[in-house]
């Protein structure tokens, strides 16, 4: 099947917001490896090859986390 991998990357990356971990620097590894390396190579992880089960998030990436989440899963407010 074809799909915008570009969407899933940003789907993803909105709900790693939900797991992120370590002060909010790192997110956990239940993530397709596919997507992670995607998400390294757009800059917003850092390697996800490595034995640790969580995974470093860029400043961009902390940044366009909490964006995509806003974006995609916030209450919108009606005034």
């Amino acid at each position: 099947m074809e799909y915008d991998t570009d969407a899933v990357d940003d789907a993803t990356l909105a709900l790693m917001f939900l797991t992120l971990a370590h002060n909010g620097t790192a997110t956990w590894k239940g993530y397709s490896w596919e997507v992670t390396d995607r998400l390294y190579e757009k800059g917003y992880l850092g390697n996800p090859a490595n034995k640790s089960k969580s995974i470093l998030m860029t400043p961009e990436g902390m940044q366009r986390c909490e964006q995509l989440f806003q974006s995609m899963f916030g209450i919108k407010r009606v005034s």
